[in-house]
């Protein structure tokens, strides 16, 4: 290329160049929260989102708590982690209600071993994770879709563990003495 060839590349480089401006593309301009926004008829800087609009992530959980997944060891032993660690300060180690915060003056949660909630389904534990009741508040941002469905089986297993009768365990009775029929 010869020098004059080169001048209007350069040229046109210069001219691009000095269209950048560094701050722009770091300090943009933005509403703080809960001011007031003159952009807005409503005033309000924060805007719900259009109708329609699906949360990223929503339809994979979703689809995640649409069926429960088949009950083997290794879902109740996940089951058991995510209770001890996320239910039993309220709901104790074997579900009858009488966790730490209980101790501590709390609202005690019902049993596990009542018969009302030994008749309900499994649904109803994954849902009650997901939406709350009562003084418990909603646990779906803490607790993943597929470990709701692990803690509502390790339930389950704690209402058959506290309910069982010895002599109905299969070669339990004859291991114990004082248990034969």
């Amino acid at each position: 290329m010869t020098g004059r060839s080169l001048l209007p590349v350069l040229l046109l480089s210069l001219l691009l160049l000095g269209a950048c401006d560094d701050l722009s593309m770091t300090q943009q301009k933005r509403y703080d929260v809960y001011r007031r926004a003159e952009l807005w008829a409503d005033g309000a800087e924060a805007r719900t989102p259009p109708d329609g609009t699906v949360q990223q992530g929503a339809l994979a959980d979703e689809a995640a708590l649409a069926d429960p997944r088949p009950i083997d060891a290794a879902l109740l032993q996940r089951g058991r982690e995510r209770y001890e660690a996320i239910c039993t300060p309220c709901h104790g180690l074997t579900g009858h209600g009488d966790g730490m915060i209980v101790a501590r003056g709390f609202p005690k949660p019902p049993s596990y071993h009542d018969d009302r909630l030994r008749a309900a389904p499994a649904r109803y534990f994954v849902d009650v994770i997901t939406n709350g009741y009562g003084t418990m508040y909603r646990y779906a941002n803490r607790v993943e879709p597929r470990d709701r469905w692990a803690i509502a089986a390790y339930i389950r297993a704690l209402q058959l563990s506290q309910g069982a009768r010895v002599a109905e365990v299969p070669g339990l009775a004859g291991k114990i003495p004082e248990a034969r029929p």
